[in-house]
């Protein structure tokens, strides 16, 4: 299971409508974020949530994207929360989530 798909599990748990925005573009054989920094968006109770989902050991290179990305700006005056997931094995073999906001 990919670090996107485990976090969509863990929002819709927590009662979001979450939807996955980034999209393969198969012309530049990469993966395009929406607005350059967000995997996921979820809304619940007036509150809108970008995630950008990733290993535990991507974690700080995920927040240098986002703050280095064009349009975090206007994400963040739009009054949306911003979070990097990121997701590690622990030794038990359960997966564990860490959760920075960079909002």
């Amino acid at each position: 299971m990919s670090p996107t798909a485990r976090s969509l599990a863990y929002l819709r748990e927590q009662g979001y409508l979450a939807a996955v925005v980034e999209r393969w573009n198969p012309h530049a054989r990469i993966r395009q974020d929406l607005y350059g920094c967000i995997d996921v968006i979820a809304i619940r109770d007036g509150e809108t949530l970008a995630v950008q989902a990733c290993s535990r050991g991507d974690v700080s290179k995920r927040i240098a994207k986002i703050a280095a990305a064009e349009h975090v700006g206007q994400i963040r005056r739009a009054g949306w929360r911003i979070e990097v997931h990121g997701w590690g094995k622990m030794a038990s073999g359960r997966y564990e989530l860490r959760i920075e906001d960079v909002s």
